[in-house]
């Protein structure tokens, strides 16, 4: 084989093992429009499913069990400040553990300006015991690399460290979910501080699934994304380029060379957010996934082969 020919099989292989497993997200809204999860998307594929503000957890509750009578593993989030009382919380887990057999959760503070209950954020839910007591086995949490319009730098750290510590005393296994970036450095440049102040739990990374430029700008700033909407501040000024969907080929295949080549690397997965649709995110991530795409001529990024 020429070397060319191992540098694309190590490049395309790289890109193939870090989109392993990936796991994609669903609103109730949305999940309303599917007539059946099991056209997308394959047996036993993860899928979080939102709990936004203002939302009925009922919702959220009815398509876990929907998602696990089709097949695919649901994760229901719970939004801290969404959350009115701990009774409520322990109902919901009841319902969702005896009805669509959850053992996985994300949570998450939630874009909520003001509790309307007892909790204000992840680390108080946590510290009720109620998941230990369900038998929640596996837990997701927020990860900011590029910080968070509601809480300071200082208190994600806190909130880091503090997650870290009860890791510890858990029986559930705790990692990081990200909200969806668009470049690769910033990402990079979090992880490693991450790893240099001690950081154990790993790292699932979010990727922005295919959507056109307009609607990946509205997302973003509903989300109050950071410095990588630099890029699509650019892209935009192309108004031609508006329409445009959009791939995250490059952000994929420079994070899988930074996964594979850096030992010190904490990301363990990737998360597809669905922002243009779940049929055109998950057919283009099974294709990465199973290795039906080309690489450019740089293998700085790569087209895929989805059925047309």
């Amino acid at each position: 084989m020429t070397t060319q020919g191992i540098a694309q099989r190590d490049t395309r292989q790289e890109i193939r093992q870090f989109m392993e497993g990936f796991t994609l997200e669903t609103t109730p809204g949305s999940a309303a429009k599917i007539e059946n999860f099991r056209d997308h998307v394959r047996a036993q594929t993860p899928v979080y499913i939102t709990f936004l503000p203002g939302s009925d957890f009922a919702d959220t509750i009815a398509v876990a069990k929907r998602l696990r009578a089709e097949g695919l593993e649901p994760i229901p989030h719970f939004a801290a400040r969404s959350v009115p009382s701990k009774q409520f919380l322990a109902d919901g887990l009841e319902r969702l553990c005896g009805e669509a057999n959850v053992s996985r959760v994300l949570i998450i503070g939630g874009a909520v300006p003001t509790p309307v209950g007892e909790f204000s954020d992840s680390m108080q839910l946590l510290a009720t015991g109620l998941f230990d007591q369900h038998g929640i086995r596996t837990i997701g949490l927020a990860g900011h690399p590029e910080g968070s319009p509601d809480i300071t730098d200082e208190g994600i750290r806190a909130a880091l460290k503090w997650k870290n510590d009860f890791a510890q005393r858990t029986n559930a296994h705790l990692y990081l979910v990200t909200q969806f970036c668009f470049e690769a450095e910033p990402i990079i440049r979090w992880d490693q501080k991450l790893q240099a102040e001690g950081n154990r739990l790993p790292i699932h990374i979010g990727v922005p699934g295919l959507a056109t430029i307009k609607t990946l700008l509205a997302h973003s700033k509903a989300c109050g994304i950071g410095a990588s909407m630099t890029f699509l501040t650019k892209q935009a000024m192309n108004v031609a380029k508006l329409l445009t969907v959009s791939a995250p080929d490059r952000l994929v295949t420079e994070l899988a060379a930074y996964k594979a080549n850096d030992p010190r690397c904490g990301i363990a997965g990737v998360h597809m957010y669905p922002l243009g649709g779940l049929k055109k995110t998950a057919e283009w991530s099974y294709a990465v996934a199973d290795g039906r795409f080309k690489l450019n001529a740089t293998k700085t990024g790569f087209e895929v082969d989805v059925p047309g």
